[in-house]
């Protein structure tokens, strides 16, 4: 990856931050951006320390006409982009009908049409030099649907047909690449920063990924590209709990998110950072890998493996 040009979008904290870093130690020359310039600049400063040229752009993915200034900016910086990680994501959860409709917008906006403003910007780019990476995170969440979180699950869905679609037009260019990734439950400042409506703290059930395990995949996918990369057993688990019987499987999430909503301390009720940046830089780390989860049993994920498993049973015996 040396000398060449990565562009990072939600750099600014988690999945994006520690993938600035892992690009930055490869030798890549890096564009980041997200909304808050001040956080931007201590990611860009930490990745200029660590021997990376380094331009940092303050811009909203919701805003095509600002991502396709940020894709021009870019090109200028480094004389073209072989890599754009589309990363930014964010969340609502709460009872659908409890959620504001504007909450459920600005989370398609985020999600699906903000990637889509980034694809739209550098595919003519890709295109013009014939080659080029478009990194696309997603979730566990592009495979199962998360009650309680339907906007966030309407916004993944979305953006796995949204990929499939751009590798079906991309056919004849063999040196383009659209690559999907789909981790598991990720320790970042995400939960802490989505938009909470529920009334109850929020967590992730163990296992949870550290985000730099996520950024040393998508560094792989720069230098070795394929379409689809899951990390960690949970994705593949829920994966395939879906595809035998989907209703069991989003019963199960629903019954075991309806629990632990029943259990969880009070917590008040915010919008989040959905439609201003953190008040605070996150960093990388969520603080979610606590001993007592990372000694846990993988809860949900191992539950829904086995429910599969019954499902296929009960079938053969229909």
């Amino acid at each position: 990856m040396r000398g060449s040009t990565v562009v990072v979008t939600g750099a600014s904290s988690g999945i994006g931050q520690a993938t600035a870093e892992a690009f930055a130690r490869a030798g890549a020359r890096l564009v980041l951006v997200a909304r808050d310039q001040g956080a931007l600049d201590a990611v860009a400063d930490t990745c200029r320390d660590l021997g990376a040229g380094t331009l940092a752009l303050a811009a909203d993915v919701t805003d095509a006409l600002a991502m396709a200034e940020v894709a021009r900016q870019a090109t200028d910086f480094g004389g073209g982009i072989e890599v754009w990680v589309s990363n930014v994501g964010t969340g609502a959860v709460g009872a659908f009908h409890e959620v504001p409709i504007k909450a459920h917008e600005q989370v398609i906006k985020a999600n699906l049409i903000g990637h889509m403003n980034d694809a739209h910007a550098v595919l003519p780019i890709f295109l013009q030099q014939g080659h080029g990476v478009f990194v696309n995170m997603i979730s566990l969440g592009g495979f199962a649907a998360a009650p309680f979180a339907a906007a966030y699950s309407a916004s993944k869905f979305g953006l796995r047909g949204f990929s499939e679609a751009l590798r079906g037009e991309l056919i004849h260019h063999k040196d383009i690449h659209v690559c999907d990734v789909y981790p598991s439950f990720v320790d970042t400042p995400g939960i802490a920063h989505g938009a909470n409506y529920t009334g109850k703290e929020l967590s992730a059930p163990p296992p949870v990924l550290d985000a730099r395990r996520v950024a040393d995949a998508i560094l792989r996918l720069a230098r070795h590209p394929k379409p689809t990369t899951m990390i960690g057993a949970p994705t593949a688990l829920i994966r395939l709990g879906h595809a035998i019987s989907p209703g069991l499987t989003t019963r199960a999430i629903a019954l075991f998110l309806e629990s632990y909503f029943r259990r969880a301390p009070r917590a008040p009720i915010d919008s989040g950072t959905l439609f201003q940046p953190p008040r605070q830089p996150g960093g990388i780390d969520g603080g979610l890998r606590s001993p007592a989860q990372r000694t846990g049993v993988a809860g949900v994920a191992l539950g829904l493996g086995a429910l599969a498993v019954v499902a296929v049973a009960l079938r053969g015996r229909r």
